[in-house]
C-alpha cells in the first residue's frame, strides 16, 4: 500500500522537529518556479490547474458536438466562443461600454445615480453597496437581503491609509486616467483624481476587516423605513427600479455596516454630481475590462496583477474563457465534470471519513476541559444537526433562463450576471433551499456555511495529496480529514460558535464557557501575530484577521488525528517508507500546504485574507502534543512549544 507521502518533495537536510514544512516540502519548494501567470503556486493550484484543464476539455468537447441551438450544451459552447474569439473583441474596442457611458454622462442627481447604479448592478458592476440574498442569521427558515460596503476599485480600505500600501494608491490613479482615457472620457487626469478622492472618502467610512468577521456587529436588521432612517436622502426606490426588483425587496434588509450606510448617504449629498458621474464611469470600465479589447486587458492586469501581486504574465486567454464558463454555467459544467472524474466508490469513502470526524469531535466536545455542561448540551446537539455535502449537489440548477450569444461576449456576461441577480431575487419570501451549493463540483476547496451548519467538500478537492482512494489512512486523514475537521470546527470558532444547530444568531454560550474560549483564542491571536512567512519577511500576520481560520486549522488537525486514531479501531498504524502512522498523518498535513508566493502577492494577501501563510498553516502542529511525540521533539528544536503555551481548543 502506498504511504501516501510525496518523498521527492521532502528535503532531508531540514528535520521535522525544526521546521515541518520546509522538511516536507522543501525539495519541491526549491526545484519550482512560480509559473508566470500566478502569484502564488502550490498544491491547491495545481489541482485547480487539473481541473480546468478538465473543464476545458469539457468545453471544447460539447462545443464541438453540434448542440441543439438553445440547449444548456449550446450555451456551454457559445459562451467559452464569445470569449476566445479575440479577433472580434479586438476590432469592437471600447464600443461594448459606450452606451452605458453615455447614460452616465445623463445623471443629473443623486435618484438619477441611484436608479442607474441598480440598472448596472444588475449587469454587474458593483456600485457603493452591494445588496445579496442569503439565510436570514436570526431566523434562517427565511431569506433576507444584506447590504454590504463596497465602492472601492482596490482590494480594501486600508490601501487608502496604510503607509505600506502607499506606493500602490500612488500608482491608482495613472491607472484610473489611462483606462478612462481608453474610453474617451474628458479630462481623464482631473476625473481620475476625483475618482480616487471620492473612493478615499468611502474607504474612511468602512470598517475593517477584522470589525467584519464579527456576525453581531455585522447584523443590523432594519424594515424599509428603518433603511431611510439609518441612511436618510437614498433613493432606494430609484434603485430597487433600476435593479428590477419588486419593492418588498427592502421589506427586511439586514446592513453589515451601518457606520459605512451612514457615511454613503452624507457622500451623496455632499459631493457634486460630476465626481460621481467619473467615478461611475471608472467602475463600467473596471467592471468590464476583462472582456474588452486588449488595451483594455493590457492596463487592467498591469495594475491588479503586475502591481499589486507580482505577476509578470496574463493568463492565457483559454484559461481566463473556462473561468468566465465556470462563473456563468458552473453546475453545466460540473454534472459533466462529475461523471467523468468522481466515481462513487470516491463519495463512499468520504462519508466513512465524514462519520469518523464527527465521532472524535463528538468524544473531543464530551470532555473539552474548558466547557461547561450547559454549553456542551448545546455544542453536541449542533453536531448532531450538521449536514455534509459530498462531491456534488443532489438537483442541478436550472439555466433556461439565460441567453446566450456567441458574438456577443459583454452582453453575455451582463445577461448572466442579470439571470443569477433575478435568481437570487427570488428566493425571497419561498422557502430555504437547503440543498443549494454555493461552489461548483469542480471548485478545489471546501467551506463550512453556519446559516445551514453544513460542510460542503466538492468533487475536485477530493484527489491526492488530500484524499488518495488508494492510499493508507494515515496521509488521508492528515490531508482531506484534517481538511473536514477544520470545515466542522468553523461551526465552533470565534465566528461559526456564535450560531447554534439550526444555523441561528445566538448567545447559546455561558459567559465562563466564552470567556474560557476567548483566553484561548487570544492565545492563538498573540502566537501567529508574532510570525512571519518566508514569503513576505518583514511582515507579521495579523493574528485577529486569521484567528477563524488558524482554530480551524487546529481543530482540525487535532479532530483529524483523532479520528485517524478511531480508524485504526485495535490495530496498530503499519510502518510505510520507515514512517509511522503518526509521522504520516502529520507530513500529508505539511504536504496538503505545499507552496510558495511572489513577495508582493504574499504582502497583498497578508493585508486582506482570513487565511494565515501556506508555510505557516503547516507548521501549526507545534501546538499538537501528538506530534511533539511523533517525532520526539526536544527543547531547542525550531518546532518546540513549551507545553504550557500549547493552545488546545478542541
Amino acid at each position: 500500500m502506498r504511504s501516501g507521502i510525496e518523498l521527492s518533495a521532502v528535503d532531508e537536510t531540514v528535520r521535522p522537529q525544526d521546521d515541518l514544512f520546509a522538511h516536507a516540502n522543501g525539495t519541491w519548494v526549491a526545484r519550482t518556479e512560480i509559473p508566470e501567470d500566478r502569484g502564488r503556486y502550490g498544491t491547491f493550484d495545481m489541482l485547480r490547474e487539473a481541473a480546468e484543464e478538465h473543464v476545458r476539455t469539457i468545453i471544447e468537447r460539447v462545443a464541438a458536438g453540434a448542440p441543439t441551438d438553445g440547449s444548456v450544451a449550446a450555451k456551454v459552447g457559445d459562451l467559452y466562443s464569445s470569449f476566445m474569439d479575440e479577433e472580434r473583441v479586438d476590432a469592437l474596442g471600447a464600443g461594448p461600454v459606450l452606451d452605458d457611458l453615455e447614460r452616465v454622462s445623463r445623471v443629473r442627481d443623486a435618484s438619477d445615480l441611484m436608479r442607474l447604479l441598480g440598472e448596472l448592478a444588475r449587469d454587474g458592476v458593483p456600485g457603493p453597496v452591494i445588496p445579496f440574498v442569503n439565510t436570514d442569521d436570526r431566523d434562517p427558515d427565511r431569506y433576507v437581503v444584506y447590504l454590504e460596503q463596497a465602492g472601492l476599485g482596490l482590494p480594501d480600505e486600508s490601501y487608502y491609509r496604510e503607509p505600506q500600501h502607499a506606493a500602490i494608491l500612488e500608482a491608482y490613479t495613472p491607472h484610473v486616467a489611462r483606462m478612462l482615457e481608453l474610453v474617451g472620457h474628458p479630462g481623464a487626469q482631473g476625473a481620475a483624481e476625483r475618482v480616487v478622492a471620492l473612493e478615499t472618502r468611502l474607504a474612511a467610512g468602512h470598517w475593517d476587516k477584522v470589525t467584519n468577521r464579527d456576525p453581531v456587529k455585522t447584523y443590523t436588521l432594519v424594515d424599509r423605513a428603518g433603511l431611510e432612517a439609518l441612511a436618510p436622502g437614498i433613493d432606494w426606490t430609484a434603485f430597487l427600479e433600476g435593479m428590477q426588483a419588486p419593492a418588498r425587496t427592502f421589506g427586511a434588509v439586514v446592513v453589515r455596516q451601518p457606520d459605512y450606510l451612514r457615511a454613503l448617504a452624507e457622500a451623496l449629498a455632499e459631493e457634486p454630481v460630476e465626481a460621481w458621474r467619473d467615478w461611475l464611469a471608472w467602475h463600467v470600465v473596471h467592471a468590464h475590462a476583462p472582456y474588452l479589447s486588449s488595451p483594455f486587458v493590457e492596463e487592467n492586469f498591469d495594475l491588479y496583477g503586475r502591481t499589486l501581486s507580482g505577476v509578470p504574465q496574463l493568463r492565457a486567454r483559454w484559461k481566463r474563457a473556462v473561468t468566465l464558463v465556470e462563473g456563468a454555467l458552473g453546475e453545466a459544467v460540473g454534472q459533466l465534470y462529475v461523471e467523468e472524474h468522481f466515481p462513487p466508490h470516491a463519495k463512499e469513502a468520504m462519508l466513512h471519513l465524514v462519520d469518523n470526524l464527527v465521532e472524535a469531535f463528538r468524544r473531543s466536545l464530551s470532555s473539552v476541559p474548558w466547557m461547561g455542561e450547559a454549553t456542551r448540551r448545546e455544542a453536541l446537539a449542533k453536531l448532531e444537526a450538521f449536514t455534509p455535502k459530498i462531491g456534488y449537489p443532489d438537483t442541478w440548477r436550472d439555466y433556461t433562463a439565460l441567453t446566450v450569444d456567441a458574438r456577443d461576449l459583454l452582453g453575455n456576461v451582463r445577461r448572466a450576471n442579470a439571470f443569477e441577480t433575478d435568481r437570487n431575487l427570488a428566493k425571497l419570501g419561498g422557502p430555504v433551499d437547503r440543498d443549494e451549493w454555493f461552489m461548483t463540483p469542480q471548485t478545489v476547496n471546501a467551506y463550512y456555511n453556519p446559516g445551514m451548519n453544513e460542510i460542503v467538500f466538492p468533487a475536485a478537492i477530493l484527489q491526492p495529496p488530500f484524499f488518495d482512494v488508494e492510499a493508507d489512512d494515515a496521509a488521508n486523514y492528515g490531508g482531506i480529514g484534517a481538511v473536514i475537521g477544520h470545515e466542522i470546527g468553523h461551526g465552533f470558532d470565534d465566528q461559526g460558535s456564535q450560531f447554534d444547530g439550526r444555523g441561528e444568531l445566538r448567545d447559546w454560550w455561558t459567559t465562563e464557557d466564552r470567556t474560557r474560549f476567548q483566553a484561548l483564542a487570544d492565545a492563538l491571536i498573540g502566537q501567529f501575530s508574532v510570525l512571519e512567512s518566508r514569503d513576505a519577511p518583514g511582515t507579521p500576520v495579523n493574528g485577529a484577521l486569521t484567528v477563524g481560520e488558524n482554530i480551524g486549522d487546529l481543530g482540525g488537525l487535532t479532530i483529524g488525528y483523532a479520528a485517524y486514531r478511531i480508524s485504526l479501531g485495535d490495530e496498530p498504524a503499519p510502518e510505510l517508507d520507515g514512517l509511522s502512522g503518526a509521522q504520516r498523518f502529520f507530513l500529508g498535513w505539511a504536504q496538503i500546504w505545499r507552496g510558495k508566493a511572489r513577495t508582493a502577492e504574499a504582502e497583498r494577501l497578508l493585508a486582506i485574507d482570513p487565511h494565515s501563510p501556506m508555510d505557516l498553516r503547516a507548521n501549526a502542529v507545534r501546538n499538537l502534543t501528538e506530534f511533539h511525540e511523533a517525532f520526539a521533539t526536544a527543547p531547542g528544536d525550531g518546532m518546540w512549544v513549551p507545553e504550557e503555551e500549547r493552545v488546545r481548543i478542541f
